[in-house]
């Protein structure tokens, strides 16, 4: 059952019983809205009734079908919304989670939207296509796994000077492999998640940079078999050229509130976007370069890998923990060297598992957003663990992580 209590509600406010009246603008015709039984008109206002509950929700539901809400009035006794002083829509009385807040003239002051937040500038999105690729020029291919470590994985430079490719953090490149496929046709291209923040690794908006694993499985056969694109770019050269296309995705950016909560829950090269995050919010000369994006929220990365040589980025990462104890925490998941409380292999699910009611308490804060970036099957041990912690406060969790989707971002593979 959802709870309004998990998103900053009471039940047992003056308002936990009650109904509310939106007066919405501009809210668009289509399927979706249809069978929402909104009474969608073309022009002027519809006026929609919402239960205390599900304000937020509906609010937001509102928002995405392109609808503007123009105030927010309690449903008085006698079934008609309480009207304002002036008859018109009154400012004041919502919170910045957009709940209602009480007052002495609670029952006849009328509620209107938070101010809305500031458009985001346009992100870049397919700038080149493979039709017409971007040919870069490889920089650098530094090896990352440790010895002893399990696997390679490459840290990849490219050059970006003779061209018009930027991107933000969270954004993905695709990468065409040269040669042709065993149907005498042309590779396609592999997306592959850019590690390197919005000015590049040398902090000359020159560059972008990957973390790429090199694939590898047996067949029904037995044989071993390596990935096309991840073997072309594990052994390429620098000063050699490549094809890349994009950028792509939206889902995985970052919020631009300076005091955000940001958890990130990453298993191997998942780390490639949060490594962009984590650079720029705590590098000094990203810091530097970006005078109006100076972090002061917390970080919070929860890493899974194998063995400790395979801790990508280890040093840098905890250089940066050292430096910003208060906004930046690790925690490490070492499945082939660390064990659960069933005495099994550590892996990131049981971290969060271990932490599952901390985590929850962030993730109800409006201002927490969480990142999980890497192999798919990590998700399941996640909300398994998400459940048990909301389950805790009577809140169930998939109608709750729906209910936050806007703040709960998925890339796995």
């Amino acid at each position: 059952m959802y709870n309004p209590n998990a998103v900053g509600g009471s039940s047992n406010t003056t308002y936990g019983n009650r109904l509310f009246i939106y007066e919405v603008e501009g809210l668009r015709q289509s399927d979706e809205t249809e069978n929402l039984d909104y009474p969608i008109r073309r022009s002027g206002s519809v006026f929609v009734t919402v239960p205390y509950g599900r304000m937020n929700q509906e609010m937001q539901k509102i928002l995405r079908m392109g609808g503007r809400i123009v105030s927010i009035r309690p449903l008085s006794a006698n079934g008609s919304a309480s009207p304002s002083s002036n008859g018109v829509a009154a400012h004041g009385n919502v919170s910045a989670d957009n709940k209602p807040q009480a007052s002495s003239a609670e029952e006849s002051k009328p509620m209107t939207q938070a101010k809305e937040k500031p458009a985001k500038p346009d992100v870049p999105v397919n700038l080149y296509r493979p039709n017409s690729p971007y040919i870069g020029k490889c920089l650098s291919n530094e090896e990352l796994v440790g010895e002893g470590g399990i696997g390679t994985v490459r840290h990849i430079k490219f050059d970006l000077s003779q061209g018009n490719l930027h991107y933000v953090e969270g954004q993905s490149i695709g990468i065409i492999p040269e040669g042709i496929d065993d149907k005498g046709k042309p590779h396609k291209l592999r997306l592959y998640s850019i590690a390197s923040t919005r000015h590049g690794d040398d902090v000359d908006d020159k560059t972008v940079s990957l973390c790429v694993r090199q694939l590898e499985y047996q067949n029904e056969a037995g044989e071993t078999i390596y990935g096309v694109c991840s073997t072309y770019l594990r052994h390429l050269e620098p000063g050699a050229d490549v094809k890349i296309t994009g950028p792509v995705g939206k889902e995985m950016l970052l919020p631009d509130d300076l005091e955000a909560n940001v958890i990130m829950m990453a298993t191997g090269t998942g780390i490639a976007p949060f490594r962009a995050y984590l650079w720029r919010m705590f590098k000094d000369n990203e810091r530097a370069a970006n005078p109006d994006y100076q972090f002061k929220g917390f970080a919070w990365l929860i890493f899974g890998v194998p063995t400790t040589p395979n801790i990508l980025y280890k040093q840098e990462l905890e250089e940066l923990q050292a430096k910003y104890p208060n906004n930046f925490r690790i925690t490490y998941a070492i499945s082939r060297e660390q064990k659960n409380p069933e005495g099994g292999r550590m892996y990131i699910q049981n971290r969060v598992a271990e932490h599952a009611e901390e985590i929850w308490n962030l993730v109800k804060q409006e201002k927490t957003h969480t990142y999980i970036c890497g192999l798919k099957g990590m998700e399941d041990g996640i909300d398994a663990a998400m459940t048990g912690a909301a389950e805790k406060e009577g809140v169930t969790w998939k109608e709750y992580q729906r209910s936050i989707k806007e703040r709960w971002h998925v890339e796995t593979y």
